[in-house]
């Protein structure tokens, strides 16, 4: 069973994260950030990985600490329910247009996280939520997932339309790497036999 769940409690926040691997792409989201939690659903719609997240932050103060932890507990989930990743595709790919909007994801669930971050938005805000902490989720799902995570904007001029394509092509990169690769569904891939 490719689940896990993870509890990430800090002085700031106060978090959960059920997911399942080969879901359906059930989401059940409550951060208490609306935009936040509409990006997640498109995170788990879009890869098939099921995903209950909740969140308690320091709202108070700004959405930050919420986003970038959730993005910490939602990582380390992954990286727990892919196990030794023994047969997962490992990597996955997507080009994803959205209206004005064309983003390019690539990664690779290598265990060596790196994030390369060229989606630049062209406003500070989306209603009222800071469109810097779209890549501090990306950073930090990347961190704690062992992910090496490349996101660009290819085009776009409307900065929700690049938030949500970016969630989505990376959902569905996500998706195309955790699968199971039915001709080598006993091996890890990797020549040095670990990831």
């Amino acid at each position: 069973m490719r689940q896990a769940e993870i509890t990430r409690t800090t002085a700031e926040t106060d978090i959960s994260v059920r997911i399942d691997l080969d879901g359906s792409g059930h989401y059940e989201m409550a951060t208490g950030v609306g935009f936040f939690d509409h990006m997640l659903d498109q995170l788990a719609r879009h890869s098939l990985i099921d995903m209950i997240v909740t969140a308690k932050g320091d709202l108070h103060v700004d959405d930050h600490h919420t986003v970038e932890d959730t993005g910490i507990a939602l990582g380390q989930a992954l990286a727990k329910a892919l196990g030794d990743k023994r047969g997962i595709r490992r990597y996955g790919a997507c080009l994803l247009p959205m209206d004005d909007t064309l983003v390019r994801a690539a990664l690779d669930l290598s265990g060596r996280p790196y994030l390369v971050w060229k989606a630049e938005m062209p406003t500070e805000k989306i209603g009222t939520f800071d469109t810097q902490l779209v890549r501090e989720f990306f950073q930090a799902l990347a961190t704690h997932g062992g992910i090496t995570l490349h996101v660009e904007a290819l085009d776009g001029i409307n900065s929700h339309h690049i938030a949500e394509a970016a969630f989505k092509a990376v959902a569905r990169a996500l998706r195309e790497a955790v699968e199971t690769d039915p001709r080598k569904a006993d091996a890890v891939p990797s020549t040095k036999g670990a990831l």
